[in-house]
C-alpha cells in the first residue's frame, strides 16, 4: 500500500513566487494607468475632430484639439513663459505646504499628548475647519497685500486641516498594548514617542501630508486668480480674458501633470518609509 507524501515548497521559493506575482500585478496596473491616459487624449481628439469637421455642436474656438494645446505649450516653453509660471506656482505651493506640514503635525501630536493643549486647540480648529478656505482669501489679501505672503498663508491655511486631522487620528488609534509593553520595559516618555507612537501613527501622518499637498495645489489656482502676476492660475485667468482656451487648458493640464508626478513621488516615499508594513495582497 503506497501513500502520497505532500511536498511543500521551500520558503524562499514561495517568496520568489509571491514576488513575481506582485511584480506582474504592478506591471499590469501600470499599463492600465498609462492606457487610461492615452484613452483620455484619444477621446478628446475624437470629440474635437467631430466638432470641427461635421457636427459643429459647439464653437470650435472654445474646444481646441490636443495638438493645438501641445503647440501652445511648446511655444511657451521655448519663450520661457511656461517655466516662469511653473516656478512661481511651485515656490508658493512648497513654501505654504512646508509651513502647514510643520504646524499640522506638531499640533496634531500635541493635542493627543497633552489634554490641556487639546482643550485649547481643538475647539478653535473645529470651529474654522468647516469654513471654506476661499472665504478667507479676500481677507488675507487685505491683510497681507497682493504679494507672496497672502498666497503662502492661504495655502498653509487650506493645507493645515487635513494634515492636522490625519495626525490626530493616527495618534489616537495607536494600540495601547504597544504603549504598555514599551512602558513595562522602562521606556521614557521621549523613547515612547520616538520608537512607538510616531512609527505607529506614521501611516496616517503620511496620508495626511499627501492630502495636504493635493489641497495646496487645489487652492493655488484660486489664490493666483485674485492677486498674482505669474503662476499657472494667473495663466488660466489671464487667458480667459482673451478667450484663449488653448492656454487655459494648457495651464490646467500642467497643474494636473505636476500634481500627478508629485503624488507618485510621495507615494513611493511613503512606501519606502513604511516598508516594514506588509504589502496588500502579499500572502
Amino acid at each position: 500500500m503506497s501513500s502520497t507524501i505532500p511536498v511543500s515548497l521551500p520558503s524562499h521559493a514561495i517568496a520568489q513566487r509571491t514576488q513575481r506575482r506582485l511584480l506582474a500585478q504592478d506591471r499590469w496596473h501600470a499599463l492600465l494607468r498609462a492606457g487610461s491616459v492615452v484613452l483620455f487624449f484619444f477621446l478628446w481628439f475624437l470629440v474635437t475632430w467631430a466638432n470641427n469637421t461635421w457636427l459643429r455642436f459647439y464653437n470650435p474656438m472654445l474646444i481646441p484639439t490636443p495638438m493645438a494645446v501641445l503647440a501652445v505649450g511648446i511655444e511657451m516653453a521655448r519663450s520661457g513663459e511656461l517655466w516662469t509660471n511653473i516656478t512661481a506656482s511651485m515656490y508658493r505651493v512648497v513654501l505654504g505646504f512646508a509651513f502647514a506640514a510643520v504646524m499640522g503635525v506638531a499640533s496634531g501630536v500635541v493635542v493627543c499628548r497633552n489634554r490641556t493643549a487639546a482643550s485649547l486647540i481643538e475647539p478653535i480648529v473645529e470651529m474654522f475647519r468647516p469654513v471654506p478656505s476661499l472665504a478667507f482669501l479676500p481677507i488675507l489679501v487685505l491683510w497681507f497685500g497682493i504679494g507672496e505672503t497672502s498666497k503662502v498663508v492661504f495655502i498653509a491655511y487650506a493645507s493645515f486641516f487635513p494634515i492636522f486631522t490625519s495626525t490626530r487620528l493616527g495618534m489616537r488609534q495607536i494600540d495601547p498594548v504597544l504603549v504598555r509593553a514599551a512602558q513595562s520595559m522602562g521606556a521614557s516618555r521621549r523613547d515612547l514617542f520616538r520608537h512607538v507612537e510616531l512609527p505607529a501613527a506614521s501611516p496616517s501622518i503620511l496620508s495626511g501630508l499627501r492630502m495636504g499637498f493635493g489641497m495646496s495645489f487645489f487652492v493655488i489656482v484660486a489664490a493666483e486668480f485674485i492677486a498674482a502676476e505669474s503662476g499657472l492660475g494667473y495663466l488660466i485667468n489671464n487667458s480667459r480674458t482673451f478667450f484663449d482656451v488653448a492656454r487655459m487648458l494648457l495651464g490646467a493640464i500642467v497643474i494636473g501633470i505636476i500634481g500627478f508626478i508629485i503624488n507618485i513621488a510621495l507615494g513611493r516615499l511613503e512606501r519606502r518609509a513604511l516598508r516594514w508594513q506588509p504589502k496588500p495582497g502579499a500572502r
